[in-house]
C-alpha cells in the first residue's frame, strides 16, 4: 500500500494512552455526575448538546492513511471500517462513502467561508440572555441556578443593548419575544453566509465538525477542538445571566461597559486560538474530499 504512514506499535500505543488520559480528565467526572443524577450547568452542554459519546471521546484513532503495526493493532479490526494490510491495520478508504463525502464538503465550505471573514466582537454573549428573555422563572433552561439580576433585571439588559447574533444554533433557542430584537435572522440556509470567526459558538462547533467525520479525523485533532470548546463554554456561561459563582465561575458582567470590554478581549483571544484549528480541519477536509472516489 503506497502513501501510508506506518506507526510502530510502541509509538501508537503511547499516543493512544496519552489521548485516553487527556480525555478522561473530562469524561470521568461527567460520567460520575451522571451516575449520581447530578447536573452541571456549564460542562453538561459538551456532552448533551454535542452528541459525541464520552466513550468515543476517550477512544483513540489515527485517522486515514496511517497503518498501525504490531500484533496489538489487530484489536482495531473489531471496529467498523478497519482492515489488515501487510503494513498494518488501517482505515479502509472505501469506508469514506457518499454520506461522509457530503459531510466533508459541507464542513469544508462552511469553515472556508468562516475563515475568510474578520472576527466581529460586538455580540457580548447576549444570546444566553435572549434565551431567557421574558421567560417564567420556572421555565428557564438552567433552573437549578438563579439569575444574577433576577428576571426583570435580565429583561432590562436585553432591552438596553443591541443583539447581533448571527449563529443559527444559538438563535433558534431565543425566546419568542427575543427573536424580533435580534439584528439578524439566521437560518440553516444562511449559515454559511453568516458564520464568522469571532462567534463563540462557531468556534465551539469546531469540535462538532471534527467528530462528525469520525473515524476519519485523528483523535488528537478532535481532542484539541474539544478542549478549546471547554474553555469557550466557560466564558459563554460566565457572561450569561446565570449566577454561577457557587460553582466556581465568577461572572463577566456584560451589563457593564467594563464587562463588555472584558468579554470582547476574551472573545478575540478565542478567535485567534480557533483559527489554526479551523485551518487544520479545512486542510483535512481538502485531503478527504480529494481522495474520495
Amino acid at each position: 500500500m503506497t502513501g501510508v504512514e506506518v506507526l510502530a506499535e510502541p509509538d501508537w500505543l503511547a499516543r493512544e494512552a496519552a489521548h485516553g488520559t487527556r480525555m478522561r480528565r473530562w469524561t470521568g467526572p461527567h460520567q460520575q455526575r451522571r451516575s449520581r443524577g447530578e447536573k452541571h450547568p456549564v460542562l453538561d452542554f459538551l456532552f448533551t448538546y454535542y452528541s459525541y459519546r464520552p466513550s468515543h471521546l476517550e477512544r483513540w484513532q489515527p485517522g486515514p492513511g496511517v497503518a498501525l503495526a504490531g500484533p496489538a493493532a489487530r484489536r482495531f479490526l473489531d471496529r467498523k471500517g478497519y482492515v489488515e494490510t501487510p503494513e498494518g491495520v488501517v482505515l479502509d478508504p472505501a469506508g469514506f462513502g457518499e454520506g461522509k463525502v457530503r459531510t466533508a464538503e459541507f464542513v469544508l465550505g462552511l469553515l472556508t467561508a468562516t475563515a475568510s471573514r474578520a472576527p466581529r466582537l460586538s455580540c457580548f454573549g447576549l444570546h444566553e440572555w435572549a434565551m431567557v428573555y421574558r421567560e417564567p422563572a420556572d421555565s428557564i433552561r438552567h433552573d437549578q441556578v438563579p439569575l444574577r439580576l433576577g428576571s426583570a433585571g435580565t429583561d432590562a439588559v436585553v432591552e438596553s443593548l443591541d443583539i447581533r447574533c448571527g449563529h443559527f444554533d444559538a438563535f433558534r433557542f431565543f425566546t419568542t419575544p427575543a427573536r424580533p430584537l435580534n439584528e439578524l435572522a439566521p437560518s440553516r440556509e444562511t449559515q454559511i453566509a453568516l458564520e464568522q470567526p469571532g462567534c463563540l459558538h462557531a468556534n465551539m462547533d469546531l469540535f462538532k465538525w471534527a467528530y462528525k467525520l469520525d473515524p476519519f479525523v485523528p483523535a488528537e485533532l478532535v481532542a484539541d477542538c474539544f478542549e478549546l470548546a471547554v474553555e469557550i463554554r466557560t466564558l459563554d456561561m460566565r457572561a450569561s445571566p446565570y449566577d454561577l459563582a457557587s460553582w466556581g465561575y465568577p461572572p463577566v458582567r456584560i451589563e457593564t461597559a467594563a464587562g463588555r470590554a472584558e468579554y470582547a478581549r476574551a472573545q478575540g483571544e478565542f478567535a485567534r486560538r480557533a483559527a489554526p484549528l479551523r485551518h487544520r480541519l479545512i486542510a483535512h477536509c481538502h485531503r478527504l474530499v480529494s481522495a474520495a472516489p
